[in-house]
């Protein structure tokens, strides 16, 4: 084991060395202290063998990869071995392998290694890399990492060449990505240091600080080095100045920079044409334009553009057009942006739909009838409007006199058929714009492929993918992933996987996140079995699966509440020698927490937090839930302050998990109060969260106030679900108040809502608890009518109350049917008590039933409450007869 001092150490002299060699005598001394067979060993002698000094290192890096052991043997590395292995390589098989075991392999470098790489990068010049590589490290670790950066940097990298060079890329890199504050922290570092930021960092912070006081303090630091300012820098300072309404000082600042012998720039006038015009003084910005053919300086069409913009926002759509015309009249060919501005410069003058006429007089009087600016504005105009059709015939026209369409025009006839679904269509016109010598680009083939792809037509999108790539047209890696979402999210998963399949069965692409896609899918779906398929199949392609795959697998354990899966897929990340994720991790606390151990849950917070991530949102949401749980609410609302001050604004969700606990706690007054809380933080209360406070106050006995919730909510018109309206309804039943129990009912049955069995049970249940009979039996009335059988238990309740209040007769007189009739009706027996409504009803003829059971009928014979018409008898009788079952003298 290599001490991390030495390590450097002897890297270090590397690193000094001018040329890259195959390996030092200290680095060789380094390497016999490895046991012969040790991975380490047989990685670093793979590539510093002196019998192959001139092979290249993607050379020895494809045959290092075709080697049996390597692709399990490495992933079982543990991350300061593979420190090891980058450190005692030179510079370019360092970088190779780095890249390689991250992107193919899904290693998890430690940030030691990610800055060796840096400092390899910076010393081979390979800025672009250098930026890329920082900027995927900034993704991972986020805001607020400058600290532990700059104190790694400054503790272990001190002196090693092109360290300034780091320093520096990492503040640009930190203001590139909007992290403000981080890259003020290394600028600071920096000057410690005495290392000196380029103009490239400077610019970046004053672009990102220009709507603010400190664009001037920057401006001083970039005076006070030895950095010479850009005629960017001074156009990003004149923006600022601009966009803060300090017209004087812009003004002022132009003189000086003119004084100063600098030589002017297009940009710079640009800059303030764009900041006059934005504030109204389209006069003053046409000036400047002026000036720059004063100081021997030609525009450009981002010249134009601005004033044609500002002249149509202030509605002088005419001057706009002789802009447009002297464009032209400069060897300056109109923009797409231009034709968008004065399509919308009519718009904006509604100049539109029915006022067509006016529109096309003024454009034929200002550019002429026959003028290419003209038809390609008006099929602009047209198709901005939604007018496609309209676009269209100006198309036709057009091609009637003999003139072409320019690019400008079937890009945006193409992308408003796209965007209109008319698809077929537009392939039609992508094979138009290549038969007139035209080439599409790759908008306009994903924006097909994309809608054949939700279409279905997947075969279809795949060929002409294939016909884009014979073109050299190569889409962006997300291309694909993009299209297999968009199958997933609004076709079917079988579409989604013929896509899939046909992509990565004919090596189209080997993507893993293509695979992560399909996963997710699956276990959307609750499809583990083909989400495990897919990943046996991502390791049989020898694919790295990513921390994305496994939180897909360990979503879909918990979701079949397999809770020891989950367990396992979270061990077998740390076995790729990934890193679980926040999402993982929250997770499996919320799964833990579902089965009712949140001791389980706070263990893996404890645990993430010693990693050094930052729970989200949902995390917190997580761990309110367990703290709820087990009854310390306290601590769950200590933890939704904790959650505000950290700007993680809660959702509904956060605060529906409290409001239910402290409902259940009887304590509605910080129920209520809860939901005041989440108004006073702009987060709109959902239709769950007032179902959760009606049924707090309703299950625990404050029933004025969950209908004066309710009253108030319908005067707002805020939607309830029916379990809102029912709850209520159960609670105003069991208190006995029938009059309000028929209003609410009448309300529901405006609303739309179906009643199911259940729903009248509950309510006619309370209602006989209560003795109110004549209202129960008017709610299974109802209940007939409308359509519903009625079960076993609904049946039972009634009779059991009839019976005992001596009342059966009642039934008869609000069914209006006989009393035996009722019976059947309240026994339950579905097909016969249809039947015989039908019969006595006088409905059609019955057919024979061999099925019924003649227990049945001697049951309800022998329920005599009261004496039978003889023609009811009668009719029994044909009804047993005509069912085949003997009659006996019973009945009669």
């Amino acid at each position: 084991m290599f001490r991390s001092t030495a390590i450097r150490r002897r890297l270090f002299i590397r690193l000094l060395h001018t040329k890259p060699c195959a390996l030092s005598p200290t680095g060789a001394a380094a390497t016999a202290d490895f046991p012969v067979n040790d991975t380490v060993s047989q990685i670093i002698a793979h590539f510093n063998n002196p019998s192959t000094p001139c092979r290249s290192s993607s050379f020895l890096l494809k045959s290092l990869q075709s080697e049996a052991w390597f692709s399990s043997e490495v992933r079982r590395l543990a991350p300061h071995e593979i420190d090891t292995i980058i450190e005692n390589l030179d510079p370019q098989n360092a970088i190779c392998l780095f890249f390689v075991l991250q992107n193919v392999f899904g290693i998890r470098h430690t940030r030691n290694a990610k800055f060796v790489v840096a400092h390899l990068l910076a010393r081979k010049q390979r800025s672009r890399g250098l930026r890329c590589h920082l900027q995927r490290v900034l993704e991972e670790e986020g805001s607020g990492s400058a600290l532990s950066f700059c104190t790694l940097l400054r503790e272990s990298f001190v002196g090693w060449a092109c360290s300034h060079t780091v320093w520096d890329m990492l503040a640009f890199v930190y203001s590139k990505t909007g992290m403000v504050q981080d890259a003020l922290a290394v600028l600071s570092e920096m000057k410690d240091l005495d290392i000196q930021p380029s103009v490239m960092t400077y610019n970046s912070l004053l672009h990102n600080l220009r709507h603010t006081d400190l664009i001037w303090d920057v401006y001083g630091k970039i005076e006070a080095t030895r950095s010479l300012p850009t005629e960017y820098t001074y156009s990003i300072f004149l923006d600022g100045l601009c966009r803060q309404s300090l017209i004087h000082e812009a003004i002022a600042f132009l003189r000086e920079i003119e004084e100063k012998d600098a030589e002017p720039s297009v940009i710079w006038f640009n800059t303030l044409m764009s900041g006059f015009c934005r504030m109204g003084f389209v006069d003053i910005a046409k000036s400047f334009f002026v000036k720059i053919y004063k100081y021997g300086l030609e525009p450009d069409v981002y010249s134009y553009n601005i004033l044609i913009h500002g002249l149509c926002v202030t509605g002088s759509l005419k001057e706009a057009l002789d802009f447009a015309k002297d464009m032209q009249n400069h060897r300056l060919e109109p923009d797409e942006v231009t034709y968008n501005i004065l399509a919308k410069g009519f718009r904006l003058l509604g100049m539109v739909g029915e006022r067509w006429k006016i529109k096309e007089r003024i454009l034929h009087d200002e550019l002429g009838p026959t003028d290419d600016l003209t038809y390609t504005l008006l099929i602009c105009g047209h198709c901005m409007t939604g007018n496609v059709e309209e676009g269209f015939r100006v198309r036709d026209e057009m091609l009637s006199k003999g003139l072409k369409l320019d690019r400008i025009s079937y890009r945006v006839l193409f992308s408003s058929l796209c965007k209109i679904g008319q698809i077929r269509r537009a392939l039609d016109l992508l094979y138009e714009i290549e038969g007139v010598g035209l080439k599409p680009d790759l908008f306009m083939y994903s924006m097909i492929i994309h809608g054949l792809c939700k279409l279905g037509e997947v075969q279809k999108a795949i060929q002409l993918y294939k016909e884009m790539s014979l073109k050299s047209i190569i889409p962006k890696s997300t291309f694909h992933g993009a299209n297999l979402l968009g199958l997933c999210k609004k076709r079917t998963i079988s579409e989604a996987r013929s896509y899939f399949n046909i992509l990565t069965e004919s090596d189209l692409v080997q993507d893993v996140h293509l695979y992560n896609i399909m996963i997710d899918g699956y276990i959307k779906l609750g499809d583990m079995e083909q989400a495990l398929e897919l990943y046996k199949k991502l390791l049989q392609k020898g694919l790295a699966p990513t921390v994305v795959t496994f939180n897909s697998l360990i979503n879909g354990s918990c979701r079949n509440r397999n809770l020891a899966d989950a367990c396992k897929w979270f061990e077998v990340i740390k076995m790729h020698n990934l890193t679980p994720s926040v999402v993982t991790y929250t997770t499996l606390m919320n799964a833990f927490c579902e089965s009712g151990d949140p001791e389980a849950a706070f263990r893996l917070l404890k645990e993430m937090q010693a990693n050094g991530l930052e729970p989200n949102r949902v995390t917190y949401t997580v761990v309110m839930k367990g703290l709820c749980m087990q009854g310390r609410l306290e601590h769950a609302l200590e933890v939704l302050e904790v959650t505000l001050k950290k700007g993680l604004s809660p959702d509904q969700v956060s605060y529906n998990i409290l409001i239910q606990r402290f409902c259940r706690a009887r304590d509605l007054g910080r129920a209520c109060k809860l939901v005041d809380h989440m108004v006073g933080h702009n987060i709109q209360p959902s239709s769950a969260t007032y179902e959760i406070l009606i049924n707090g106050l309703c299950v625990y006995g404050d029933l004025s106030g969950a209908e004066s919730i309710f009253s108030s909510l319908q005067e707002q018109n805020v939607g309830l679900s029916k379990v809102a309206y029912m709850t209520l309804l159960k609670a105003i039943c069991a208190k006995g108040d029938v009059r309000k129990v028929r209003v609410l009912f009448c309300k529901m049955v405006e609303n739309g809502f179906e009643f199911s069995v259940k729903d009248y049970s509950a309510v006619i249940n309370r209602l006989c608890k209560r003795s109110f009979l004549r209202d129960a039996l008017d709610f299974f009335r109802t209940m007939l009518i409308d359509g519903v059988v009625p079960d076993q238990q609904i049946c039972s309740i009634i009779i059991s109350s009839l019976e005992g209040a001596g009342k059966f007769g009642l039934a008869r007189h609000i069914l209006g049917l006989p009393d035996i009739f009722c019976f059947i009706l309240l026994t339950a027996q579905k097909e016969l008590a249809k039947a015989v409504i039908s019969y006595f009803a006088g409905g059609t003829q019955l057919s024979p039933r061999d099925q019924i059971d003649a227990r049945l009928f001697i049951v309800i014979v022998h329920y005599k409450l009261v004496p039978y018409q003889v023609e009811d008898r009668v009719k029994l009788v044909i009804l047993l007869e005509a069912c085949k079952i003997s009659v006996t003298v019973r009945i009669f």
